[in-house]
């Protein structure tokens, strides 16, 4: 049976993406809202119903309901750690969002709810170490003490989906997005996040006569970075699942960012010196995704390896600036 699949979000990275995807299974009619205009999204589909909508108020998100069975929220006002810590009430109105599309969907009658967290929401005391081998398990979220802002934001729409569906029996799911990179999104400008970042700094410096990059911190606290086809994977996935329960949605190869610099540097085909910057937003000193319940509950995990990944986000941040260099 045709659904009719509204995605949230749809001018943004990951949603431009999902988009995609959900286009080329051919059996949905895909609705794609986002508050840009459609010619500033990152990518746009004729075949999909493109709309126009501030989603923070009741009235466009009942429109953007209407009719619809699935529907995956992406839609948030965020970007990477130094967007994150310097605005935080920016990223708490987000709330209004996701309250508002859960109220428009019960309305709606739609079938399936699904939220785009993140491990922001997991507590600061589980990562102020760089080793963390087994990494972030889903338990780890509570005592809650998450990310001040956005964290907060992530782990109220979680109770919100939660309490939805115990009240108004809307299925919901949830997927914890660890670090998601890839082609199609912010490079630059102040909302890119480390990966894209740091690929463009490296491009920069290896074209510049100093030879110098910078770096926010010592380069050593470490992440794990997920590729946009193992995210929008798993998102259909845990969307096809009977899963209501939040679950980590990332990879489990972690790195620091000094290593993470090293690999762009092979990429460039350089040697940078490297200028640490203490006083920048660097978030936790480390954080990984544990894939325990995902391997158990789904018999999958993302699998495409940093440097496959990175290499190809390097490749077209390298071909996007060199045609606004032209």
């Amino acid at each position: 049976m045709r659904r009719n699949v509204v995605v949230a979000g749809a001018g943004g990275f990951i949603g431009g993406h999902l988009v995609k995807k959900l286009l080329e299974g051919g059996d949905c009619h895909v609705r794609a809202v986002d508050i840009k205009p459609v010619d500033n999204w990152f990518q746009s589909f004729a075949e999909a119903e493109n709309m126009q909508l501030d989603l923070s108020l009741l009235d466009n998100c009942q429109i953007a309901a209407e009719g619809s069975s699935h529907i995956y929220n992406l839609a948030c006002d965020m970007g990477g750690m130094g967007f994150i810590e310097r605005y935080k009430a920016k990223c708490m109105i987000s709330v209004l969002i996701n309250t508002h599309l859960l109220m428009a969907a019960v309305e709606a009658g739609t079938e399936q709810f699904f939220f785009s967290s993140s491990a922001c929401v997991y507590a600061h005391g589980k990562q102020t170490s760089t080793k963390l081998s087994d990494g972030l398990k889903e338990e780890d979220a509570y005592p809650a003490l998450p990310e001040d802002g956005y964290g907060w934001e992530k782990l109220f729409s979680e109770r919100m989906c939660r309490h939805f569906h115990e009240d108004f029996k809307l299925e919901t799911r949830v997927a914890r997005y660890h670090n998601i990179y890839g082609s199609h999104g912010s490079w630059d400008g102040g909302r890119e996040k480390a990966p894209a970042a740091l690929c463009r700094k490296v491009i920069s410096a290896s074209n510049s006569a100093e030879k110098t990059i910078e770096i926010w911190g010592d380069g050593e606290q470490t992440r794990s970075f997920t590729f946009i086809d193992d995210c929008i994977e798993g998102t259909m996935r845990l969307m096809d699942s009977n899963i209501r329960e939040p679950i980590n949605i990332g990879s489990s190869e972690m790195v620091s960012i000094n290593q993470l610099v090293s690999l762009l540097e092979s990429y460039a085909g350089t040697s940078l010196k490297r200028h640490y910057l203490s006083d920048e937003p660097q978030g936790v000193r480390g954080r990984n995704s544990n894939n325990e319940r995902i391997k158990k509950l789904l018999d999958w995990e993302p699998s495409v390896p940093l440097e496959k990944g990175m290499k190809k986000l390097f490749r077209w941040i390298q071909t996007e600036m060199n045609r606004q260099r032209y």
